[in-house]
């Protein structure tokens, strides 16, 4: 099983996107700082999750929420509430 998941950082507003074979442990690598592209902009928590069959089933539907910038497709798809009010 593979997981598409999004964290989000409350002190940097900001949401990031991953996919994961071991959802607990990527959010620790996260919060840790192992991740570079997180490193260092936490902490963070998990907001949302969905399982996958395959690998690239869950990285084809990583790229359908990056693409969606964080705008109303991203918001629906994951039923994330928006954090800045609207």
């Amino acid at each position: 099983m593979y997981w598409c998941y999004v964290i989000y950082s409350s002190t940097r507003r900001q949401y990031y996107i991953g996919i994961t074979d071991d959802v607990a442990r990527r959010v620790q690598d996260h919060n840790s700082g192992i991740s570079k592209w997180t490193k260092g902009k936490g902490p963070w928590q998990l907001e949302w999750t969905k399982e996958f069959q395959s690998l690239s089933d869950a990285r084809k539907f990583e790229n359908i929420l990056k693409r969606q910038k964080g705008g109303d497709g991203f918001y629906s798809l994951t039923g994330i509430a928006s954090k800045d009010g609207s």
